[in-house]
């Protein structure tokens, strides 16, 4: 049996427009409960928590969250997607370049190194997004 679900997943789904379903919820828990999970991972975790569901399903309710601004889709250098919750706060990322372990970075809201008004192109810039590439310390190892 499942754990009843918070108010506030509930909550937040009405407020973006969605219908509150279990599966919705679950996929919501799961990205919660497991940044930069990648689909498969998520839906397994979804799974051990309300049974069967399929892969589309979890990758179709992912898109739907993202359409709405719910989560974050990061997909580094043409590696599998991951999702966050963690949105709004301008944070970058570490990747390994060996076992592709991922790790959010602060960034304060200062220019970024190197990006000046003028390197803009006249566009009104509203988010960075950066990942930094390296070897985590297992993979040096």
């Amino acid at each position: 049996m499942t754990d009843s679900p918070g108010p506030d997943i509930a909550q937040q789904l009405r407020d973006h427009g969605l219908q509150v379903t279990a599966q919705r919820i679950a996929v919501m828990e799961a990205v919660n409960g497991h940044p930069h999970a990648t689909t498969e991972e998520l839906a397994d975790s979804v799974r051990d928590k309300i049974g069967s569901i399929s892969r589309q399903a979890v990758y179709d309710t992912l898109g739907v969250f993202v359409e709405k601004n719910l989560i974050r889709r990061i997909q580094p250098g043409g590696r599998s997607a991951r999702y966050e919750a963690q949105m709004g706060d301008q944070h970058h990322h570490l990747v390994c370049r060996g076992c592709d372990l991922m790790h959010d970075i602060d960034h304060s809201l200062g220019d970024l190194p190197g990006l000046t008004s003028k390197d803009a192109q006249g566009f009104a810039l509203d988010e960075p997004e950066v990942v930094f590439w390296g070897w985590c310390p297992t993979c040096q190892a």
